[in-house]
């Protein structure tokens, strides 16, 4: 993939997650501070992403998308949202290109 296509499905994937912060925080019952600390950005920033005055970093997208799939309640808005977990898992996937990662070893 090239990093122009790369960086536009992340941003894709970012808009999605940032649409949905609000419902999703919403739905456990979790304050911004709280978090914020889970994810290691300060609450003003969280607040920021949540309210689209601030733009989410790649690090951060995975750091939200981690907590969210990993609770139930959340695990299921993101399941109804028409493959979003899977495309970014599929985006995610290590590919090497068709070499083998043990050919890869040996030459390091």
């Amino acid at each position: 993939m090239l990093n122009k296509e790369k960086t536009i499905q992340q941003k894709e994937f970012i808009s999605m997650l940032a649409s949905l912060l609000p419902i999703l925080r919403a739905s456990i019952g979790i304050s911004q501070g709280e978090i914020s600390e889970y994810i290691g950005v300060s609450r003003q920033t969280y607040c920021a992403l949540e309210q689209g005055k601030r733009d989410m970093s790649w690090n951060t997208f995975l750091s939200l998308f981690l907590f969210f799939i990993s609770n139930e309640e959340t695990n299921e808005i993101l399941k109804s949202k028409k493959g979003f977990i899977s495309k970014v898992y599929t985006f995610l996937q290590y590919k090497n290109n068709g070499t083998d990662s043990r050919e890869n070893e040996r030459q390091i």
